[in-house]
């Protein structure tokens, strides 16, 4: 029987997309600074306040007040009626130094024998439904939002949006997993007040539809376009008119999008949040380290769908376990506890050689924190940063490095493929 499965996503002016944009933003600048910096820090926003707290052990200083209000410009927020203000909102900073017990537990004498920074289990995923190897019902929503506050930022249409923004997509497969329809989109966009709210609301509707589905469509490959040519059912707006929004309408938090963040329920999640940790976090390195792991065994056609798990104990390097989960789409002639095996031989997942394969230790999480950690591109950049005493750093980096399919000729060699 064909049936339904459904992802969100939330845009980089949800309050809890506030508060991860902000750890990441003070993840880099402690980095681009200060590479060996170990930090674990979490963001809250409410009406007109942010509070910052945290562990962190570095040799830099940072304005960190400084740092929260030119996120929250970036973000949008800039206008006093959104009762959350980049200028004009408190920010309270509860930072302090880490706590040498779990210190002792990381490093070492051999940077190779590096600890993990926590104990836990992280997984990765992947999928050929899309060419970013990400699945369909999420990587849409992403995109929805992706063009709502491209076209909010543009100011030439749509010039009631405000930051804040959530979308869904319900996609239909078939018996054989395959996507064969869209089913439905939801919307939900802050807009500035008005006193026409129904002929407003309607506005919107036919904006969402009219203007951004077609942006969307454009940037999906053929296979994916048809899928918008169906009887699709829209919720725009569906409990009425949406002006109250942002940390204002909702608190925030870092860490609480982590599904967002990752597959949109597809696959697995460990339950460890990224944003605000430094790599030496397994929650954060190792994840990306599967997610690499599972689209390079999927472009090299070992299978079509793969999930892979890892685990760590907190100080230890090497990882309790590696599993892998293909789902019965196996293109080799191994079970999924051989691939796993061999996957052990190919990817070194202490956790210092994934810093080093991975490139983390850079400044290159800001962007991240937004519309999902993984389906992204892989780009080189030159990135500028300010200290607490005014001093400037320009470093060249290379983002979002566990979407690269570098190991596709690795594995196929250790597969026998061709």
């Amino acid at each position: 029987m064909p049936y339904l499965f459904t992802s969100e996503s939330v845009s980089e002016g949800h309050p809890d997309k506030v508060a991860d944009q902000i750890s990441d933003s003070l993840v880099d600048h402690f980095l681009a600074f200060d590479k060996n910096s170990k930090v674990a820090c979490e963001t809250l926003v409410t009406t007109g306040q942010v509070v910052l707290a945290g562990e962190v052990k570095t040799k830099t200083y940072l304005d960190v007040q400084q740092i929260a209000r030119d996120v929250i410009k970036r973000i949008g927020y800039t206008k006093s009626e959104y009762m959350f203000e980049a200028d004009s909102c408190g920010v309270l900073s509860a930072i302090h130094e880490q706590s040498p017990d779990i210190n002792q537990g990381v490093d070492r004498a051999k940077k190779e024998d590096q600890g993990a920074g926590d104990q836990g289990m992280m997984f990765g995923y992947a999928t050929n439904e899309t060419d970013n190897y990400m699945p369909l019902a999420l990587d849409l929503s992403h995109k929805i939002l992706i063009e709502l506050a491209a076209i909010r930022k543009q100011g030439k249409k749509m010039t009631y949006l405000r930051p804040d923004s959530k979308s869904q997509v319900t996609i239909k497969y078939s018996d054989d997993h395959k996507p064969i329809a869209i089913d439905s989109i939801v919307v939900s966009t802050q807009h500035d007040d008005f006193a026409a709210e129904k002929k407003m609301l309607a506005k919107i509707k036919d904006d969402v539809k009219n203007i951004v589905i077609p942006r969307v469509i454009k940037k999906c490959k053929t296979s994916i376009k048809k899928l918008f040519k169906g009887d699709i059912t829209y919720h725009v707006n569906p409990t009425g008119k949406f002006v109250i929004g942002g940390p204002h309408g909702d608190s925030g938090l870092t860490g609480r999008k982590i599904i967002v963040d990752t597959y949109g329920g597809k696959g697995a999640h460990g339950g460890g949040a990224f944003s605000g940790k430094d790599p030496s976090k397994v929650d954060r390195s190792a994840a990306y380290a599967t997610r690499h792991i599972a689209k390079n065994l999927v472009a090299a056609g070992v299978c079509d769908e793969v999930l892979v798990q890892v685990s760590y104990a907190i100080g230890v390097a090497k990882p309790t376990n590696i599993y892998v989960n293909t789902y019965g789409t196996s293109n080799v002639k191994k079970s999924d506890s051989k691939i796993a095996d061999v996957i052990y031989k190919i990817f070194d997942m202490r956790p210092y050689a994934i810093e080093q394969r991975l490139k983390l230790r850079n400044p290159i999480y800001s962007e991240s924190a937004a519309y999902g950690h993984m389906g992204r591109k892989s780009e080189k950049k030159k990135l500028t940063f300010v200290n607490g005493s005014g001093k400037k750093v320009t470093k060249n980096v290379e983002t979002f490095t566990w979407e690269k399919l570098d190991y596709v000729n690795k594995v196929k060699a250790a597969f026998g493929l061709k």
